[in-house]
């Protein structure tokens, strides 16, 4: 079952990139800025690369590189040189910390909408950068396709991948002339280096058990190793998948889609006092701690609210799973997954 409403697709990956591994940050923001002076240049020249044509007003002569510091690590920009005067990218030089901030957004964008011509153009005016022409356009778009494709497809080698999540997000999109709704199934992970890392992007018409099933095969197709445990929602489908293609995994049920259940069962007027319950397990320093205050969460709403009870009683162990793992492995995932 998908919260349509739980998540933001567009602030989910920028949140997933921009806590991403290092490396692959760096080569995306690489590309992507590399691939946009190159097109910017072209249209202070009036041209492409090579191209004759009548508005053309300057010529290309080669680049020189510059160090751009980001939070992932030092870029080694490449400025195009211009035969006659120079070529300075402003909004990317003089603001560095804004310019970095819009860039990753710009990509995640990319990544999760496309990179279509009209799309590529609104987003780049976004970094205060006008006058590129449509074929300037297509051409970025171009190769931020081969990069996307080359991110979907990659190995999975920075493994052993100890927790994974897995979620499906509703979306919106254009196919065949016609605006339909897709589910886009999105795996997450922590490598060895401790970074969260999206595993997986695919989209189905739906949300089903065989299009997670061939979605998971996938990853461990490409790679995806060492996973101990899995948090996902109660999707039967995604469960069964999770347990026919990583039979060595434990499985958590995901806190927020857990409370959207649990609140259709608990009175509106009891739902603010049950959920605070509920958030005050998550927050006990140790398994042991968590485990004490659900027993207490238990013993608050054993009379006045039997559904609850059961309910909370019943999902005792899925919605715990988590404190099998010791926090001081990994304390960001034990609590950021649990």
């Amino acid at each position: 079952m998908t919260a349509p409403s739980s998540i933001d697709p567009a602030q989910f990956l920028h949140e997933h990139l921009t806590q991403a591994s290092p490396d692959l940050l760096r080569q995306m923001l690489t590309t992507f800025i590399n691939t946009l002076l190159s097109a910017d240049a072209d249209a202070v020249c009036g041209a492409g690369w090579g191209e004759v044509s009548d508005e053309r007003v300057n010529r290309r002569n080669g680049y020189r590189h510059r160090d751009f510091d980001t939070r992932a690590g030092t870029i080694d920009v490449a400025i195009p040189k211009l035969r006659s005067g120079t070529y300075f990218p402003e909004w990317l030089l003089q603001r560095r910390r804004r310019a970095e901030a819009a860039l990753t957004s710009v990509i995640a964008t990319c990544y999760l909408l496309g990179v279509s011509t009209r799309r590529m153009d609104k987003l780049v005016q976004t970094l205060g950068i006008t006058g590129l022409s449509r074929s300037q356009v297509s051409v970025m778009a171009k190769d931020l396709d081969a990069q996307v494709e080359d991110f979907r497809t990659r190995p999975l080698d920075a493994g052993p991948y100890t927790f994974v999540a897995a979620d499906a997000l509703t979306m919106r999109v254009r196919e065949g002339g016609r605006v339909v709704k897709v589910a886009v199934m999105v795996a997450t992970g922590v490598n060895a280096d401790g970074h969260r890392e999206v595993l997986g992007v695919q989209v189905a018409t739906a949300e089903s058990g065989a299009g997670w099933l061939g979605f998971f095969r996938d990853l461990v197709a490409r790679g995806l190793s060492g996973v101990r445990l899995v948090t996902s929602d109660a999707h039967q489908g995604l469960v069964e998948a999770i347990g026919a293609c990583l039979p060595g995994a434990s499985w958590q049920r995901c806190r927020t889609h857990y409370s959207a259940n649990l609140m259709a069962k608990c009175p509106k007027a009891s739902w603010p006092a049950v959920k605070a319950m509920l958030h005050s397990v998550y927050d006990q320093p140790a398994a042991k701690d968590v485990h004490a205050q659900f027993d207490k969460l238990l013993d608050a709403v054993a009379t006045q609210l039997p559904d609850v009870h059961a309910h909370l009683d019943e999902a005792r162990g899925d919605i715990l799973a988590f404190t099998g793992f010791p926090k001081d492995e990994s304390p960001r995932v034990w609590w950021r997954l649990g």
